[in-house]
């Protein structure tokens, strides 16, 4: 059994164990409490603080966890790339424009959630009041956690992971811009209606789903690399599954980009490009990518039947736009994130599989060693 990692062998190979991993990353979480601690007693030095609102530690916590959250990401893709380069089984998949979409994506996951959580307490503790110096302390916890978890999402990246990221960003940005709207009623209208305003509501949803779309890139990308490709036939198809996912991805930035209301034939277009997309990569899955699980083909088709329902229960007035919108949105996301997961276990399984050169165990992504 071996010793765990020292501290000056954690400094010198953060990435190179689990326990370096986990090791580093406190040290990291360390950093980011010192700096937010400091920082908040020059912010809030000899004065009584709000919980939540203009001035509070929500939105200190909001704002520096966010940015915690994306120095921590980057400094961990840095140990990551650093990694890849002396471990031959390690394999680096992330281009610049992917590390800034999932940095970007951590900080607002941050913001969020931390300026969700303050409204709560704030709302538990009405009028309530904190002292200077607890609110610098509280604020430094915030930093820390938002780096400690953004830098093991960093070292630690696989698609399964990548999944998580992409479904709790979805799911914030969207509840963020519904809880927002100006427009109580929004919902009689369409979903892209949330897209139209001139007020945060409106930057929530556009920048959403700008920055989703460049993580469905970063998708591509990623989770098809690990794709087993021994043959011609099956490199292309994994190819063509890379090439659909990108097109979705750039679709439903395009959504973001052209609001409704200033765009109106460019908006509809990249909506149904995106559907039309989606419903060709489910049918075709079986012939592109035949090491796929079963289980998830079958829900592709079922998720793809769905739709069919949906299509025809809006065209004959029984479900409204925003409603099948949202169902829609729902299904395909998700099949995106399975699609994240199952990937991620076929990569697995054929690393199961596969000898190492010498006969002896296999090493995988995570487990290969300088």
């Amino acid at each position: 059994m071996s010793d765990s990692p020292s501290l000056a062998e954690v400094f010198r190979h953060p990435s190179r164990s689990a326990e370096a991993k986990e090791s580093s990353a406190l040290l990291v979480g360390a950093a980011a409490f010192v700096i937010g601690a400091l920082v908040g007693l020059f912010v809030f030095w000899d004065q009584d603080v709000p919980i939540a609102g203009r001035g509070s530690i929500g939105i200190f916590a909001a704002v520096g966890g966010a940015v915690a959250a994306i120095a921590a990401f980057v400094f961990g893709c840095a140990v990551r790339r650093s990694r890849a380069r002396t471990a031959p089984g390690y394999r680096q998949r992330l281009h610049w424009f992917d590390v800034a979409a999932l940095a970007l994506a951590l900080g607002v996951i941050a913001l969020l959630a931390w300026t969700g959580l303050a409204s709560l307490l704030s709302q538990s503790f009405v009028g309530a009041l904190v002292y200077g110096f607890p609110a610098a302390v509280l604020g430094g916890v915030a930093l820390a956690l938002s780096a400690y978890m953004a830098y093991l999402s960093a070292v630690n990246l696989t698609p399964m992971l990548l999944s998580l990221v992409l479904a709790m960003f979805l799911a914030v940005g969207a509840l963020a811009s519904m809880l927002s709207a100006t427009d109580p009623l929004w919902w009689q209208k369409n979903l892209s209606t949330l897209g139209i305003s001139d007020d945060i509501s409106a930057l929530a949803f556009n920048l959403t789903l700008i920055i989703a779309g460049v993580m469905v890139t970063t998708i591509a990308h990623y989770a098809t690399a690990f794709l087993p490709a021994d043959s011609a036939a099956e490199r292309r198809g994994r190819n063509l599954v890379r090439l659909g996912l990108v097109v979705i991805g750039i679709l439903l930035a395009c959504v973001g980009i052209f609001p409704v209301d200033e765009y109106l034939g460019v908006h509809n277009l990249s909506a149904t490009g995106m559907a039309i997309v989606y419903v060709a990569m489910v049918l075709s899955l079986p012939a592109l990518l035949p090491t796929m699980p079963k289980v998830f083909v079958v829900l592709g088709f079922v998720y793809v039947g769905v739709i069919v329902v949906l299509a025809a229960f809006f065209v004959s007035g029984y479900y409204n736009l925003t409603a099948v919108e949202l169902i829609v949105a729902v299904l395909v996301f998700s099949w995106v994130i399975l699609f994240l997961r199952n990937t991620g276990a076929v990569e697995q399984s054929a690393d199961d599989r596969r000898p190492s050169a010498e006969g002896g165990p296999v090493v995988t992504k995570t487990e290969a060693v300088p």
